[in-house]
């Protein structure tokens, strides 16, 4: 979700086009252009399964973080520093950005930018007065924005300084180190288009409207409402005038999406395919069978299918599995109203952890195309961020260790379900606030339409039975998944939720630098279940600010400890299958789909 550049992200979603039959949904296809494609003016990309797109306006809310709504975004807006793996390695891909540099300070508490010589898509050049309107909608409605963590962008943006239309300054509340201030909150920006979109009406724009923290929020509530209406996307003038590669030729409610070449686009990733096809689909099976019959160039299938390999490399594709720098996790509602104060309690949270069999999961559900997961850095991918801690394991498999941490603090097995015997905040009692009689029974909302997804829940299900937790799985598509687990307080009646798992293609997709701000900072902006431990905010802003890995690997080592979530075996990103000819390009491990870079080479 979101599964992060960005921004942190998952892979996130709406439910439009949820209930068709995937008879339909092929139907569907057949009309981006029938079959893959015969020309080599076009493409046709299969989007994640139930991850339809659903947002186009390139800021972030709560409700929207779906990487495909980023990847979309950044082909019509180019971000202001475009920091991801496109290349094959992660770094700053300046042919994809507005800026052309960025000069930090010698004492690391401001950054003096200087913008490439660009132009929006009706003529007008791009100016520092376009970034600066993107920072003042930010400074005053931050609260609404998915980027946000609390003490961070734009908290820790004392000032905007614009210089000339090529140039300006940011000033820090305090050094910061360059590296994650470029990677993790520079790449946040998006300049906009200010001499359009600067205004709080349907009516034509208003100069500086955004000038005054009033006039921002007016201005952040007309985009946004705008931004609601998908049926309008390619039509609505206000979506017209982009800096990316692409512009939107179609955007289905249902999911579809086509992007044109941006003819007047004076960037370094000019499209070389002129049109792109974004294809959705209900289920990884329909899109399988999409592919069987031709209508992908650039599709997936699931770990559990790979002894079928042969089968698609014999027509033409080639079966590339796409890493990710990610972490997979079930969140717990820390503020859920009846088992709330049970995942409070850390030796109920290890009797979770020890109850589930990573190994066993990555082998039998993933078919070897996953890590297991013991912390909060990504460990698909090699990196000096991972403490020795999280490598080790410090919660093996184990049900009986499992059992035994529950007995010890006060639950007795009663028919199979443990049950709070023994309430209280003694040694061997089950902790503040868990009433006697409590039954050691939890519910995940996770995502519908994948088999692999179904059947890690099923096992999870199984082998947290085994240690008395009673595991009961309610499912729907992501973006439903998403809006009925948000943060809450337990007085609300949304707060109801108490595990939610965005499913096996919903992992937790991070900038280059780490760090779990917004993750698991106490307010963080995706702390979705409402963690917050006062030791663990401390070591999230020590890595922001120091330059040594130390600081990194002690956050590693607390989160794997205190276990927030549940971890999880982390996939693949996907098992791309991809049509011999179409290169170009190297899957971006952020996550993220580059459709300029994509070109039929012939090869």
């Amino acid at each position: 979700m979101f599964p992060v550049r960005t921004a942190e992200r998952r892979r996130w979603v709406l439910t439009a086009g949820a209930a068709l039959t995937a008879g339909a949904l092929l139907t569907a296809c057949n009309g981006a252009g029938g079959s893959a494609s015969a020309s080599h003016d076009s493409i046709n990309y299969a989007l994640p399964a139930n991850f339809t797109p659903n947002w186009i306006l390139p800021i972030g809310t709560p409700a929207h973080l779906n990487t495909n709504n980023v990847s979309i975004a950044a082909s019509l807006w180019e971000p202001l520093i475009a920091y991801d793996g496109s290349t094959g390695t992660m770094g700053w891909n300046k042919a994809a950005s507005i800026a052309s540099a960025a000069d930090f300070a010698a004492d690391g508490k401001s950054v003096a930018i200087t913008l490439g010589k660009r132009h929006w898509s009706d003529g007008k050049p791009i100016t520092s007065r376009d970034v600066q309107f993107w920072f003042n909608l930010i400074k005053a409605n931050k609260a609404q924005w998915a980027g946000y963590s609390e003490g961070k962008a734009p908290d820790n943006w004392t000032s905007f300084k614009v210089t000339d239309d090529q140039h300006f300054t940011i000033t820090f509340d305090r050094a910061y180190n360059p590296q994650w201030m470029l990677a993790n909150q520079l790449s946040l920006i998006t300049p906009l288009p200010q001499h359009l979109w600067d205004k709080e009406s349907g009516s034509a724009a208003v100069s500086d409207a955004d000038s005054t923290p009033a006039g921002a929020q007016k201005v952040w509530t007309y985009l946004n409402t705008a931004a609601k209406s998908i049926a309008k996307y390619a039509s609505d003038p206000l979506w017209k005038t982009v800096s990316g590669p692409y512009t939107v030729k179609s955007f289905s409610t249902a999911g579809k999406v086509v992007l044109s070449a941006n003819s007047t686009y004076d960037g370094g990733e000019k499209a070389h395919i002129k049109t792109v096809n974004l294809l959705p689909f209900t289920t990884t099976d329909a899109e399988e069978n999409a592919l069987r019959a031709g209508q992908v160039d650039y599709g997936y299938i699931n770990s559990t299918d790979l002894d079928q390999k042969s089968s698609f490399t014999g027509q033409g594709y080639t079966v590339k599995p796409w890493t990710g720098w990610a972490i997979t996790y079930m969140p717990y509602n820390f503020n859920n109203p009846s088992m709330g104060a049970v995942f409070k309690q850390l030796y109920a949270r290890q009797a979770v952890q020890e109850s589930i069999d990573q190994d066993s999961l990555v082998k039998v559900i993933f078919n070897g195309t996953a890590v297991p997961g013991y912390g909060p850095i990504p460990t698909a991918q090699a990196s000096d961020f991972v403490s020795q801690v999280q490598k080790s394991n410090p919660y093996p498999f184990s049900t009986s260790n499992a059992r035994a941490l529950l007995t010890g603090h006060g639950w007795t097995d009663q028919g199979g379900t443990m049950v709070c015997t023994q309430p209280g905040t003694g040694a061997a009692q089950c902790g503040e606030g868990v009433a006697k009689g409590t039954k050691f029974e939890m519910q995940v909302l996770s995502q519908s339409g994948s088999t692999v997804t179904d059947n890690m829940m099923s096992a999870i299900q199984s082998q947290l039975g085994k240690s008395g937790i009673n595991f009961s799985i309610k499912t729907a598509p992501v973006n439903s998944v998403l809006s009925q687990t948000p943060q809450c307080t337990s007085d609300q009646s949304i707060c109801k939720w108490q595990l939610s798992y965005f499913g096996t293609a919903g992992s937790w997709y991070f900038p280059a630098f780490p760090t779990g701000d917004s993750l698991f900072q106490s307010k963080g902006g995706s702390n979705f279940g409402n963690y917050s431990n006062p030791d663990v905010d401390k070591l999230i802003n020590d890595t922001t600010t120091s330059s040594s890995t130390e600081a990194v690997q002690k956050y590693s080592e607390a989160l794997a400890k205190d276990l927030p979530v549940v971890w999880l075996p982390e996939p693949d990103y996907q098992i791309s299958v991809i049509k011999n000819g179409l290169g170009g390009f190297s899957q971006d491990s952020l996550a993220n789909f580059h459709p300029a870079q994509w070109q039929w080479t012939g090869k």
